[in-house]
């Protein structure tokens, strides 16, 4: 295997909405139950099959969805872009590699959702998420300022967030979601230690800059905005949305569900979002308990007889139309 065919095959990873990720870390299980000597050897089977499945599935994980925090500040938007035009001058083949308007975001937490039970699972996860984000932020505004740049492994470049409170919040509520999702059973989260931070350029954007010999952020493209301000933003929603399916119009990721937190005013298409995913909630644990009912074997015994008792009235019916008509004739 080639050194170029390795690179490219990592940059596919950083080429998702999300920095760095080490995914066989980050969904290793760590305290495995011992097997009680006195379990008897089917059980001991079992276990080890369900522990052989549950690491095949870690293997696999591959996240597609995540959880978005949205920029919508056009202060800080301005000067990201100002950012990016500023290196492209200096560099124009980095033009391919710049995060494109509208897409800029900060992520909480990637995750595999694999169909759309997974899809459900999620977006009910999100909407349980919401009364922990209330708790964590008291009625309080979280206003995040970003101020400076920096990269990772000199492959990603992006703005950061200044020190201060809102970091302490913003890690709460990023592990509350890890939490929320887990417990429901999807693989989410990363091995690496949560660095929020907002993305506007990925070397593997552009694959042929590898080719080209590009291979590193120069940090002189950007020492200029070192101590830069680029603005605060006031997060009003978070967002599950899609690494795969096709953007928005206005450049953003296709959004499955969001929830409005904090004191900002309210807008009609954030109310009608939310009540539009309290009734689809409603609806799936209507269908739950349908689903679990029909599963009676009392219930499918029931259903049984009385289809059978339709279809012999039905007969018998059918059967006493033609005599009657004979008597009639």
């Amino acid at each position: 295997m080639s050194e170029e065919f390795e690179a490219n095959t990592m940059d596919f990873l950083v080429d998702l909405p999300f920095a760095t990720i080490d995914i066989k870390e980050d969904s290793e299980i760590t305290d495995v139950p011992k097997v009680n000597l006195e379990r008897s050897k089917e059980n001991e089977c079992n276990n080890k099959e369900q522990i052989k499945k549950r690491k095949k599935k870690r293997k696999d994980y591959q996240p597609n969805y995540f959880l978005s925090i949205p920029i919508t500040n056009k202060e800080i938007t301005k000067g990201i872009k100002i950012l990016q035009n500023a290196i492209i001058q200096q560099d124009e083949q980095l033009a391919k590699a710049m995060s494109s308007d509208g897409s800029f975001h900060i992520t909480l937490l990637v995750m595999q959702l694999l169909n759309e039970d997974d899809l459900n699972i999620g977006i009910d996860a999100l909407l349980e998420l919401k009364p922990f984000v209330e708790e964590i932020l008291q009625g309080k505004p979280l206003t995040l300022p970003f101020e400076g740049v920096d990269t990772f492994r000199n492959q990603v470049g992006f703005v950061k967030l200044a020190e201060g409170d809102h970091i302490n919040s913003l890690l709460e509520i990023a592990d509350a979601a890890k939490r929320t999702f887990q417990e429901k059973g999807i693989l989410a989260g990363e091995s690496r230690t949560f660095k929020p931070h907002l993305t506007f350029m990925k070397l593997s954007r552009s694959p042929w800059l590898w080719k080209k010999g590009v291979k590193k952020i120069d940090p002189k493209l950007y020492e200029k905005f070192i101590g830069h301000r680029f603005g605060e933003e006031v997060v009003h929603c978070i967002d599950l949305c899609s690494m795969l399916k096709k953007k928005q119009s206005n450049g953003y990721y296709h959004c499955e569900s969001s929830i409005v937190i904090g004191p900002k005013p309210i807008g009609i298409r954030d109310l009608i979002n939310e009540a539009l995913c309290r009734e689809r909630m409603g609806l799936q644990s209507k269908v739950k308990e349908i689903k679990a009912l029909l599963l009676k074997p009392e219930i499918q015994a029931k259903i049984r007889r009385e289809l059978f008792e339709g279809r012999f009235i039905n007969n018998s019916n059918q059967g006493n139309d033609v005599d009657f008509s004979a008597t009639l004739t």
